[in-house]
């Protein structure tokens, strides 16, 4: 077992079967050593779990478990990308976080450390990533929050 499992396994999280597509676009893409993975709704068997716009329909610390929730559907997909090789994932790069938004509110980076927070736990030192939190008057399916990663990994998956 990795020690990304073992992390997994320790922070009680089985990953999900990764999200599929509800537009025209695919789960993530490789190219030149790192995965583009597309945002990631904070879902549950197809079905949206966190919706509305922080703070006023969604508490800041709700919308920070959507934040959780919409990073291990991402990390869903990269298993898929690794083909559940977790020796490939060389570093988190990036981290980007949408936060549905009412006019004013600016806290959106307190929402996407429920992001960060479960990478550095799971990944380590391999987790430390930059980030854009930002907020978005809207986001697809009412959505809380929506996630997206670029991850650098050791060969190009096909």
């Amino acid at each position: 077992m990795s020690v990304i499992d073992e992390n997994l396994e320790r922070l009680n999280i089985i990953l999900p079967t990764a999200p599929k597509p509800v537009a025209a676009y695919v789960p993530f893409v490789e190219a030149g050593g790192f995965v583009y993975i597309s945002g990631q709704l904070p879902s549950r068997d197809g079905k949206v779990i966190y919706t509305g716009s922080a703070p006023g329909g969604i508490d800041i610390a709700t919308a920070k478990q959507a934040a959780r929730l919409a990073a291990i559907n991402a990390l869903a997909v990269l298993r898929d990308a690794v083909n559940a090789d977790w020796s490939q994932v060389v570093r988190i790069v990036r981290l980007g976080v949408f936060v549905q938004s009412d006019p004013g509110f600016d806290q959106q980076p307190q929402i996407a450390n429920g992001a960060s927070d479960l990478l550095l736990q799971i990944f380590a030192d391999a987790g430390r990533h930059a980030r854009a939190a930002v907020g978005a008057s809207a986001l697809p399916l009412n959505a809380a929050v929506e996630v997206e990663l670029i991850v650098q990994i050791r060969s190009i998956m096909t």
